[in-house]
Formats: C-alpha cells, structure tokens, sequence
C-alpha cells in the first residue's frame, strides 16, 4: 500500500513537472512576441511622427502659396479673401416641421415609460 502512495506520488510531482516545464517554455515564448510586438509598436510610432513631420513640412502656407503660384494656369486657384466667407446668420436652415408643440416644463429624470 506505501509502495502505491509513494509511486503515485512520484507520477504526481512528474507530471507536474512536466506541466511547469511547458508552461515556462510558452510564458518565455509570449514574453518574446510581446517584446517583438512593443518593437512593432515603437518603430510604427517612429514612422508615424516622421510622417507628421513631413505632412507639416509639406502643408506649409508658403509653399502652398508658392504651388498656387506657379500651377495657377493649370488649376485657376485665387487666393481666399475675407468677404468670400459667409456669416451665420446667413445660413438658412431647413424649416421645422414639427407639430411637437411643447407647454410648459418636462420631466425628463421620471422613470416612466412614455407610448
């Protein structure tokens, strides 16, 4: 009877041994994409800020303004002018058509269920 314990516990703490060993090897493998991921990340982050420096670089007025210039036969572009803007009060906005007619307050916190 102590023969079968003690066989039964050597097969426990070997099968548990085998378990640890492979769980290390894929925790140490996780570890090594999610480093290799953090490289992605970092390098994607490098290229994004040169590309925004180089959006900015290329979107500056005066350049622009140079392009204009220089393609103005081609592309007919004037530059803006303040009374080319509208005001907001000039906007017209659709009218409503609502035969919502609301009187008074309404209580919008109560927990009723309204048809």
């Amino acid at each position: 009877m102590r023969s079968i314990v003690l066989l039964m516990t050597a097969l426990a703490v070997i099968g548990l041994a085998v378990w640890a060993y492979r769980e290390n090897y894929r925790t140490q493998n996780m570890i090594g994409q999610t480093a290799e991921v953090q490289r992605e990340i970092g390098a994607a982050r490098e290229r994004l800020s040169v590309l925004r420096a180089e959006w900015a670089y290329l979107n500056r007025p005066d350049r622009l303004r140079d392009l204009a210039e220089l393609n103005f036969d081609s592309l007919q572009l004037l530059p803006l002018r303040p009374d080319q803007f509208g005001k907001v009060d000039q906007v017209t906005y659709p009218p409503l058509e609502s035969d919502l007619e609301i009187d008074g307050i309404v209580d919008v916190s109560s927990a009723e269920s309204y048809p």
